[in-house]
């Protein structure tokens, strides 16, 4: 059975996505983990309530309000402003848990998606 998660494709800001409300649930239980060619790597956790966190290879931490809109997933209101972005949107993708896709971040950099099991 597909895992349907939401996670921005990203470094420094986030991720990718869902498609059914009802399949969204899963993305909550696991982890989306963007590694980048440096070895520099970004975990991002989507929850319940709409919050979103994310955790950088450097130790850096940001959070953000997240939501679906159309077929992409947005963060909204990403503190610290590091990158002066406060919004990021990305297209709704599916995965199931160990599967890999190539996408972009907010600055067009390639990264290496994965939804990880568990938190």
């Amino acid at each position: 059975m597909k895992k349907t998660i939401i996670a921005l494709a990203a470094a420094c800001v986030v991720a990718t996505p869902v498609t059914a409300a009802a399949e969204i649930a899963d993305m909550f239980e696991n982890t989306l983990v963007s590694r980048y060619p440096d070895g520099g790597w970004v975990r991002h956790w989507f929850n319940r309530d709409g919050s979103y966190s994310a955790q950088f290879s450097d130790g850096r931490r940001l959070s953000a309000s997240w939501r679906i809109e159309g077929q992409r997933v947005c963060l909204n209101g990403i503190r610290p402003a590091f990158m002066m972005i406060s919004r990021y949107c990305s297209p709704v993708v599916e995965a199931r848990v160990g599967q890999t896709w190539v996408a972009r971040d907010p600055l067009g950099r390639r990264v290496q998606n994965e939804l990880a099991p568990g938190r």
